[in-house]
């Protein structure tokens, strides 16, 4: 019986055939047994890596348009990477749906202070913030049903796309203990939620799904990611992109993977994100996959994504008190 990841093999050995060879899976010449060995060398690896942490706060928008890309995912699963790794990390839930807070098991009914309350009506972020159970070093400013008005209410806003800067701004500047890195989920749209997000960030990090519509709207995606620049953000730049989804048996993840390597040879990680139930199964347990199965492999690719995330040299970040 091998375990890989979710699934459990179970295999029969052949009957007696007359002296023709039985196999097994016990042979390290398998697939499976190669791809078993790796992942086990990966787990080691990881155990061994300490992190410099900078002194910085880096604030990112996890943003990609096209929905179903694994964006909320990645938001909250580097988020408690990162944590697990000893950063201390926030995460800001801009998307309606709420997913992320829920992915971190924090309230967010809708009587429960939230981003709303900060965008429309000037709450103090640090009203809002809660401590994910999964760790003291994960943070998250939830999201509630109220977000999904937001757009229409923020209209009529003074300053309407640095409402989300200015608060975060003012946060960080009061804290006692620094935030290494800031998180903020975006909604699958390119309305007024996700331009506070974009006037807020240093660095925009895009989460691809490994499949044929990967590339489709990502033009209009950095052609809004250049306005911001000229209109309202020039620090802001596409720092990261993270293959998602990965289906390493196609070859056409493999040929998405390569184009996207090809146009943005810099931008993206190295680490890819394989497809996993365990990653899918965590949030109705409103864990992350870290908490949930910390083994799996998709659990081990956010880590090295993590650390990769860190190791990189980043656009110039916000200091504790930057703008």
């Amino acid at each position: 019986m091998y375990e890989r990841d979710e699934e459990v093999f179970h295999v029969k050995q052949p009957e007696n055939t007359g002296g023709a060879t039985s196999f097994s899976l016990d042979d390290d010449d398998t697939p499976l047994a190669r791809e078993l060995a790796d992942l086990t060398a990966r787990r080691r690896a990881l155990e061994e890596i300490s992190l410099d942490l900078n002194g910085t706060t880096r604030v990112l928008t996890v943003s990609n348009q096209k929905g179903g890309v694994g964006k909320t995912t990645t938001a909250v699963n580097l988020a408690a990477a990162l944590a697990s790794l000893g950063a201390r990390v926030l995460v800001i839930d801009l998307d309606p749906q709420g997913n992320a807070s829920t992915a971190l098991n924090v309230p967010h009914t809708a009587e429960i202070p939230s981003v709303y309350d900060v965008l429309i009506d000037d709450f103090p972020l640090a009203d809002i913030v809660q401590t994910s159970p999964e760790s003291p070093n994960l943070l998250c400013a939830p999201s509630t049903i109220h977000l999904a008005g937001a757009e229409i209410e923020l209209v009529s806003q003074v300053a309407r796309e640095h409402r989300l800067k200015t608060a975060l701004s003012t946060y960080l500047a009061d804290l006692d203990e620094r935030l290494d890195f800031v998180l903020i989920d975006c909604p699958p749209s390119l309305g007024l939620l996700t331009i506070n997000a974009f006037t807020a960030a240093t660095e925009v990090l895009i989460p691809i799904q490994c499949e044929y519509y990967a590339l489709e709207g990502l033009s209009q995606l950095l052609g809004t990611v250049r306005m911001i620049q000229k209109h309202l953000n020039p620090r802001l730049q596409l720092s990261t992109i993270l293959l998602t989804m990965y289906d390493a048996r196609t070859r056409l993840a493999q040929q998405v993977a390569d184009e996207v390597r090809e146009h943005f040879p810099n931008e993206v990680l190295e680490t890819v994100i394989p497809r996993s139930v365990r990653v899918s199964e965590a949030p109705s347990f409103s864990q992350t996959v870290i908490a949930y199965d910390g083994q799996s492999a998709g659990a081990v690719a956010y880590r090295e994504a993590a650390v990769e995330l860190v190791r990189r040299s980043a656009a110039p970040a916000v200091s504790e008190g930057g703008s």
